[in-house]
């Protein structure tokens, strides 16, 4: 005598086949897409440009190469670097985003949010659905950055680099995805709701929104640091 199973296989023979080809699908997506060569190769140009010792915090820097240069803070409280960065690494792929001198360092993450929105697809940026196609596409050898502008036009936003991880999807989903970023903390690699911590609506109430560009490694510079203005 057939077992249920058995004779629900032989009597619906195509639905059963719909079943295992869907919890196939479901086992892809539960799984990180791999890590590119491409991919490899972009983020150790950004992790040649050394973010856990340049753009300090508190400290006035050259926007290019990290590195303070002396002159006074101006305005309040301690002053971050995360647009200078992102806006740094994008060179190293000729990868334009608003920079210095187009606009000053103080509020840049702000101004550059509003600019990836108006003038980001004319510069070669296109908008990601989501924080999970953001991490496929860092995999990819893309360049994408995790944007967010504060409510308060006074106040400074975020900006971070999505850089490539085996992190699954649900991993992604929960956590956001792998960011490289300076800021109060400059972090190699972290999750995007570490690294947005002290912008707490960025993640918990998706306001972040992510941009990627196509990466050509034929136009890589050498690490900025190599070659200051």
């Amino acid at each position: 005598m057939r077992s249920p199973r058995a004779d629900f296989l032989v009597r619906h023979p195509m639905r059963w086949l719909g079943i295992v080809a869907l919890s196939f699908c479901f086992a892809i997506a539960a799984h990180a897409q791999p890590v590119s060569p491409k991919a490899a190769a972009v983020i150790a140009t950004i992790d040649a440009l050394d973010v856990e010792h340049r753009w300090p915090a508190g400290l006035h820097v050259h926007w290019e190469t990290g590195e303070p240069d002396g002159r006074p803070e101006s305005g309040n409280g301690k002053h971050t670097h995360c647009s200078a960065f992102v806006a740094a690494a994008a060179k190293q792929f000729g990868i334009y985003i608003l920079r210095p001198p187009e606009h000053p360092q103080i509020l840049l993450a702000n101004a550059q949010y509003d600019w990836l929105q108006s003038e980001g697809a004319r510069h070669g940026w296109r908008i990601v659905n989501d924080a999970v196609e953001a991490q496929q596409l860092a995999n990819r050898g893309e360049f994408v950055v995790a944007a967010y502008q504060n409510s308060h036009a006074d106040k400074p936003g975020h900006i971070a680099i999505v850089r490539p991880s085996d992190r699954n999807a649900a991993a992604v989903s929960r956590d956001g995805p792998e960011v490289t970023q300076a800021g109060l903390t400059n972090y190699r690699a972290t999750t995007l709701a570490q690294g947005f911590a002290g912008h707490p609506a960025a993640w918990s109430r998706h306001e972040v929104r992510f941009y990627a560009h196509a990466v050509s490694l034929t136009d890589t510079a050498p690490p900025s640091h190599a070659h200051r203005q």
